[in-house]
């Protein structure tokens, strides 16, 4: 690399703003975008962003703050006093590079999950620990804080307040997966899929390993890895590790020809005195925003850039207290939103100005 282009890469975000230094593993990937816009949405006070990757977004130039600079590759010296790491790659990426970051003094938030079964690891969702009363304890030597899955925060929330407003059996919900839960490829694959099918083309099938386009499945192929079964029992496990006293939910997920956007069917019973009315109090408040007869309805179109969870309510016909909530949420504004909150929580225990 040329002096030039490490000058860049070094350059403070936003001068004065702050003193913590930050790396973003996978800055290239679109959830290490993502995780840089919300850095800079919060203000974080970052005096400097790393902006790490490998393979084809090394060179690439990207928004860290206020400035733009370059991705670079990653590598141990890239740590060195680098107060949090965030790590928004792919697992295989996280499993490579993690203790060299761990081992520089960094503070490690990991959006991938690959660090949930760490022994010092904690599942962190700072929008589902506000709605529980909970404050996360000051660790001086923190673990790695795993972000619990976009699709299990957005039920978690979505249930614990239902729960306080009398919840009354297990809900049972429909989620529908978008490609870029698997990344820009995941995306492209689905879009070159579209292109294919409408000229007779062969498709593409190296992400998913069947076809999307124009279709809705609750499998992928077998050579499709992960599979959507172990993306089903991450929801899962990381809705049991952060919903605390909330009921476990039904679930079943199934992968559908969306860009980017989850989308959720839940079914909730409450109490048989419980109307629309009341349910759609219980879910208004904080990251959640409850449509109205005459608003758009939500959808994974409108949610996109959105940083609350979008909801409407119907009752049940012919079954009283029974409820279907249609609601749609940003898969990865939740993911970063919790991530960048999550070193806001951690940053008490690494005062300003601190050099590793």
């Amino acid at each position: 690399m040329t002096s030039t282009s490490k000058t860049l890469a070094t350059m403070p975000a936003s001068a004065g703003r702050g003193s913590y230094r930050v790396a973003i593993i996978g800055a290239g990937t679109v959830k290490g975008k993502e995780v840089a816009q919300v850095i800079g949405d919060r203000n974080f006070p970052a005096s400097d962003i790393k902006l790490l990757d490998e393979d084809e977004a090394l060179g690439q130039l990207e928004t860290a703050g206020d400035e733009v600079t370059f991705i670079q590759n990653v590598s141990p010296e890239q740590f060195e006093r680098v107060d949090f790491t965030f790590f928004a790659a792919d697992q295989s990426s996280t499993r490579k590079h993690w203790k060299a970051a761990r081992n520089a003094g960094s503070t490690l938030i990991d959006l991938t999950g690959e660090l949930a079964d760490q022994t010092d690891a904690t599942m962190r969702a700072p929008w589902v620990e506000r709605q529980r009363g909970e404050s996360p304890a000051l660790q001086l030597q923190p673990g790695p804080a795993v972000i619990a899955h976009p699709a299990a925060i957005v039920l978690a929330l979505l249930l614990l307040r239902l729960q306080r407003a009398g919840l009354s059996s297990r809900p049972v919900v429909t989620i529908l997966e978008p490609a870029s839960e698997r990344g820009q490829k995941g995306m492209d694959e689905l879009h070159e899929q579209t292109v294919n099918l409408l000229s007779f083309q062969p498709l593409p099938k190296k992400i998913f390993d069947i076809q999307i386009a124009f279709n809705v499945v609750s499998r992928y192929g077998e050579e499709a890895k992960p599979t959507l079964a172990s993306v089903q029992e991450r929801i899962i496990r990381d809705y049991k590790s952060i919903s605390g006293e909330a009921p476990v939910p039904s679930v079943f997920l199934a992968q559908a020809p969306i860009f980017h956007g989850y989308a959720f069917a839940v079914h909730i019973e409450m109490q048989k005195t419980t109307g629309v009315e009341e349910v759609v109090q219980a879910l208004t408040g904080e990251h959640i925003a409850v449509t109205s007869g005459s608003d758009e309805a939500p959808s994974n179109v409108n949610a996109a850039g959105h940083g609350d969870i979008l909801v409407s309510v119907s009752a049940e016909a012919n079954q009283p207290g029974n409820f279907w909530l249609w609601a749609a949420a940003d898969n990865l504004r939740v993911a970063a939103s919790n991530a960048v909150e999550c070193a806001e929580t951690m940053a008490a225990s690494r005062p300003q100005g601190k050099i590793q």
